[in-house]
């Protein structure tokens, strides 16, 4: 077993629809064919909310507000690795996507699609306590 933790940071970036609903983004790595929330490695001496911030950035050209803190995800990785990310509720500023080396698309979608559409367990775990934490009472 590996002693090693990988630590990375990332978000579940919402905005308001045109008609008030809320909207989570997902990206679209195409390295491992899997839809999830912006989040990557932090880099040496960064923090986990500097990590996330950054990597809300790059991988969706969004700006956010960060809010509260959800539940940190543990796993093992495609490398075997055990794997802890550090999640925040974070509102998008402003910003345009363009597509890059490590996320080919982004997609904005209703909670219950957004749950349909994400790879993982671990990241549909997160849609809940989002919706809580901004303030949705159906969880649709």
């Amino acid at each position: 077993m590996n002693d090693t933790v990988v630590r990375a940071s990332g978000c579940v970036l919402w905005r308001r629809s045109a008609s008030g609903g809320v909207e989570l983004a997902l990206v679209f790595r195409p390295k491992w064919s899997d839809w999830s929330w912006p989040k990557g490695k932090l880099k040496k001496g960064e923090t986990a909310r500097a990590a996330a911030l950054r990597e809300v950035r790059e991988e969706t050209g969004h700006t956010c507000r960060l809010g509260p803190a959800l539940p940190t995800a543990r796993y093992t990785d495609h490398a075997g690795r055990d794997k802890e990310v550090r999640y925040w509720v974070a509102e998008s500023t402003g910003g345009a996507f363009a597509a890059n080396d490590e996320v080919s698309d982004l997609v904005w979608l209703p909670p219950a699609e957004a749950r349909e559409r994400l790879t993982y367990e671990h990241d549909k775990e997160l849609i809940p306590p989002t919706l809580t934490a901004i303030g949705v009472t159906q969880h649709s």
